[in-house]
């Protein structure tokens, strides 16, 4: 695909970003990936020029195509779970692919702008050659990576491996012009150690609004005694994030409500198979059902189905300053939602708009269960107090955030109020 067809991905849309020629660098699969893509088509939705480069995923992806007016490339490299080694070598292989490819992309006309997210933090080097040409550089920071790998790991705060990451992260957020991250509890973070507060904004991963259509929550009506109690579990399936905590947890709540079952969205992983092994040993095969991998839309059609989701994180360095994107997702389709008491979701969230349990413990998860269960119009109340938060942080409002912070770089001029309200209700 040539220069000529790049030109031609925005015609017909104008825009305060119109004729800017965008790179994005993701070690991650597009348009599966939902942060990408949705900064991607923001920044294509105001007439910029966006080239992505990602990960090839199988091989019935198409090595370049143009999605929802994003050129995308995928570089034939597989991303592999594994120990240290194994993410090193990867990371080291696609930074490598992507620089290339970002310089060889100046051929056809340089980039004002390239967009880097991590993991690893490291990867906004592979935007060198734009930055000598005149690029601006924003790495967006997904999770800080010595807190994630130290979780995944169990590496000690002061082990070397973490004073490494710490290091690579500092000159890293140097090397950009501007960062964007997830939340409040990652910002602090970065700016404690890392970044000038002046240089890093928020950009929370809120959900697509064409997908998760906001819904009021039901008015209450009396459960039939055989219709089930269903609690639903969706994302990675991986230890940090607890899911056999939920197992456990929904064993108590049985003895109480038998008609309570956990339905469970995702990948198949190692993990998965350990908890339905446990799940077969306690005597749940009928209550926990493993349903697979869903697309978003089919995920927004079986929280529709579901009763409240469950949110199940164990403790950990990184659980304690994350803000589940799900909680958004349950909350715009108008369901409660049970999640833990975490720094990361208290900056945004109180007591009287979840149902908060202690991050970790079984025992207040049931109990939080149990609630749900037993006190529908109570909970009906917490979720209206939820959306409000929610509509504070809906995507219509991030991306004015991104997009703002685009135009900057580059030297437009800020949108104004009416071109905000335009461009929110397209996005909407």
């Amino acid at each position: 695909m040539g220069s000529a067809n790049i030109a031609n991905q925005s015609d017909g849309i104008s825009g305060p970003l119109q004729g800017i020629r965008v790179g994005v660098v993701v070690f991650s699969h597009y348009p599966s990936d939902p942060r990408p893509r949705r900064a991607a088509e923001a920044m294509a939705q105001e007439g910029a020029q966006v080239e992505v480069i990602c990960l090839h995923n199988s091989e019935n992806e198409a090595s370049e195509e143009v999605f929802n007016g994003v050129r995308v490339s995928r570089a034939r490299l597989k991303k592999r779970r594994g120990g240290k080694l194994t993410y090193m070598l990867q990371y080291a292989s696609f930074i490598f692919n992507c620089s290339f490819r970002l310089a060889f992309r100046t051929l056809g006309g340089r980039f004002k702008l390239v967009h880097v997210h991590n993991m690893p933090d490291v990867l906004v080097f592979s935007a060198l050659v734009p930055r000598l040409l005149g690029a601006r550089v924003l790495l967006d920071l997904h999770d800080p990576m010595p807190e994630l790998m130290m979780s995944i790991f169990g590496l000690h705060a002061e082990s070397r491996a973490v004073r490494w990451l710490k290091f690579f992260e500092k000159l890293s957020l140097g090397f950009a012009d501007a960062v964007v991250t997830v939340n409040l509890a990652c910002k602090k973070i970065f700016t404690s150690r890392s970044c000038r507060a002046e240089k890093l904004h928020v950009v929370m991963n809120a959900p697509d609004e064409g997908i998760f259509q906001f819904a009021e929550t039901a008015l209450h009506q009396s459960r039939p005694a055989e219709k089930p109690f269903v609690m639903m579990y969706h994302g990675s399936i991986v230890e940090r994030h607890g899911l056999d905590l939920a197992v456990q947890a929904l064993e108590r709540l049985r003895r109480h409500a038998p008609n309570a079952v956990l339905r469970i969205y995702g990948n198949s992983t190692p993990f998965l198979e350990a908890v339905m092994q446990d799940v077969a040993k306690r005597g749940l095969s009928g209550a926990v059902q493993y349903l697979g991998p869903k697309n978003l839309n089919q995920i927004a059609a079986a929280i529709d189905e579901c009763d409240v989701g469950v949110i199940p994180n164990r403790r950990s360095i990184f659980t304690e300053i994350n803000t589940p994107t799900r909680i958004f997702e349950y909350l715009a389709r108008g369901k409660a939602v049970i999640a833990p008491r975490a720094g990361g979701i208290t900056d945004y969230f109180s007591e009287d708009s979840l149902i908060l349990f202690e991050l970790g413990s079984v025992e207040d998860l049931a109990e939080k269960m149990r609630i749900a269960h037993d006190h529908p119009d109570q909970v009906a109340d917490l979720v209206r107090r939820g959306q409000v938060v929610y509509q504070k942080h809906r995507w219509a409002q991030e991306r004015e955030v991104l997009v703002d912070l685009a135009l900057k770089l580059v030297g437009g001029a800020e949108r104004t109020p009416h071109r905000k309200a335009t461009a929110g209700s397209a996005a909407a």
